[in-house]
Formats: structure tokens, sequence, C-alpha cells
């Protein structure tokens, strides 16, 4: 993994406390981080994305392009207390399909915050 540079360090932390500014106001948070890639990915791995039990959300996992199903995921974390691995992927052939010059995969780890 290449060393992240302080700009992203702080991004992360920023997230980290909004998360737990958001515990400390009574609300259900489910952080998602960025575990693995492979080929072509938005984010690079230890990306995170924080969700409140109404939907807000601070920060990326993607640029959006898996988003809304991890935030789906964060809700049913926060709901039912159960981390979960989300894989997501993009064939060589279904990039070239968009425009894009290769696919890619990436898993994403979903926990609830206490």
């Amino acid at each position: 993994m290449a060393p992240q540079s302080d700009n992203a360090l702080n991004a992360h932390e920023n997230i980290l406390e909004a998360a737990a500014a958001w515990r400390r106001a009574g609300k259900g948070v489910a952080v998602a981080t960025v575990v693995e890639t492979w080929g072509s990915s938005p984010r690079p791995v230890g990306s995170q994305l924080a969700v409140d039990e109404a939907g807000a959300m601070l920060g990326s996992v993607s640029g959006g392009c898996i988003e809304g199903a991890v935030v789906q995921e964060a809700l049913a974390a926060i709901a039912d207390g159960k981390p979960r691995t989300l894989d997501f992927g993009v064939t060589h052939e279904q990039a070239w399909a968009v425009g894009l010059a290769c696919g890619g995969k990436v898993k994403v780890f979903v926990e609830r915050m206490e």
C-alpha cells in the first residue's frame, strides 16, 4: 500500500471525527472502508464513508459508482449490528463497453460504530 498524503490522512481523521460526533449526538452510525482494490478503482485502500441512521454521508469509497449500495448496507449494519464485506467489480469487457480503459474490483468493509 502506498503511503497516504497528509491531505488523505486529514480527510480520514475528519470522517472519523464526524462519525464520532454523530454517535455522541445519539445517532446510529456505520463506517465503510475500502480494504482492497484491483485494477481500475476510483478510490484507494483506506478511503472511508461514514453514514448516519438518516442516510447522511461524509466521505467516499467510490466517487459515486457504488455509493448507493454501500449506504444501503451501512444502514443495514446500523440496524442489525452485523459487519459485512462487500465486493464490487467490473470486468474488462464491461469497462470497454462504457469507454473505460480496464475493469477493476473494490472490496469494502462496513461496520456499525459503537
